[in-house]
């Protein structure tokens, strides 16, 4: 089959094989025919070595196809489902699980350091996926839990930007912040995930929701997707002004990952306000903040791992609002292209000109 391959990290570039194979089919797995998977700035960010990932691999983690084969032991699912890929599927039965939060669960990565996939040609031979999963293939083999089931009428492109990107970026804003109605809002970072945080704000009846990019088109995006103000970094020091008197927002998302917006968003928040860190970072950027800042200003600072909630419950979530055409999912799909044009979907990715790449298998 077709898989995209980084040979090494650090490489910007993938090469589209023909010969390879997924791998480590049996009890308690599902074979998979990928349809859609989403680019997502995670899977730059594990090429580059933001994010710690073996290679070489298969990146991808935000798909969406049919069950081709269920092995040993699967009950609940059969050849002909329609799926999305849970790349943080919960066990329930450990002890983050038990306590509810099921986006805390470790099962998922216990499979990571595994192979997924194989080229009997290649040199080395075994060949990783992405997050345990690897959607930029035709076909992958997954735990029967990181298959899940999904209504006939959600297509394949909608279903996989759930599985990562929106499910994220609502889930920061509905169940991590729980933003209050009439509060004020800044979004830093308005790529799918900023896209969708800015989504769950409006949802939840931020009064002002601030979107902050560096990219113009980014923040044209945004105001249709419900900002109030779309800046520029350099421009946020007068939004601050104008829409808090200075006093900084109730709630401002950082949706980059980086330590340097970090700080920026928390000098953004308002004094008791809340910091919702929801961008992936690397081991080695450390965020710097003070003791008596800590104390003084009493502000929240909420970490956010794929929406802060359970993640079945989110999926059916965003489907039942986009059904009620409450979020809008269409449009953060601005480019398709076929996997063989996927570095040319990398680039776009890179240069800030895509808000979401749907990769057509």
């Amino acid at each position: 089959m077709r898989a995209a391959v980084l040979h090494e990290i650090g490489q910007d570039k993938l090469e589209v094989f023909e010969d390879v194979e997924a791998t480590g089919f049996g009890p308690g797995k599902v074979r998979i025919r990928v349809r859609a998977t989403g680019l997502c700035h995670s899977d730059l960010s594990a090429m580059s070595g933001v994010l710690p990932q073996p290679a070489p691999f298969v990146p991808g983690h935000e798909g969406a196809g049919e069950i081709v084969e269920v092995g040993e032991g699967v009950s609940h699912l059969k050849a002909g489902d329609r799926v999305v890929v849970c790349w943080l599927p919960a066990c329930g039965a450990c002890p983050a699980c038990k306590r509810g939060q099921t986006e805390l669960c470790l099962a998922g990565f216990m499979n990571a350091g595994t192979p997924n996939f194989r080229r009997p040609g290649g040199t080395p031979s075994d060949v990783f996926g992405f997050a345990g999963t690897g959607t930029f293939a035709e076909e992958v083999v997954v735990d029967a839990g990181c298959a899940v089931p999904i209504p006939d009428d959600v297509p394949f492109d909608i279903a996989a930007l759930i599985g990562c990107g929106v499910t994220t970026g609502l889930g920061a804003a509905l169940n991590t912040a729980d933003v209050e109605a009439g509060s004020s809002v800044a979004v830093i970072g308005c790529g799918g995930v900023g896209i969708s945080a800015i989504q769950g704000a409006r949802l939840k009846g931020a009064a002002e929701i601030v979107a902050v990019d560096p990219v113009a088109s980014r923040r044209e995006s945004a105001l249709r997707f419900g900002a109030t103000k779309a800046v520029s970094p350099d421009e946020l020091a007068d939004a601050k002004q104008n829409v808090t008197g200075g006093e900084g927002f109730d709630y401002v998302f950082e949706v980059v990952g980086r330590s340097a917006t970090a700080r920026t968003a928390y000098e953004n928040t308002r004094r008791g306000g809340t910091l919702v860190v929801v961008g992936a970072g690397a081991l080695d950027d450390f965020l710097q903040l003070n003791m008596f800042e800590l104390f003084f200003d009493e502000k929240r600072i909420l970490p956010s791992m794929y929406g802060g909630g359970d993640v079945l419950r989110s999926y059916e979530r965003t489907i039942a609002l986009w059904r009620a055409g409450r979020v809008e999912l269409e449009g953060l799909i601005t480019h398709r292209v076929p996997l063989s044009d996927i570095n040319e979907a990398l680039d776009q990715m890179r240069t800030g000109t895509a808000l979401r790449t749907c990769i057509e298998i």
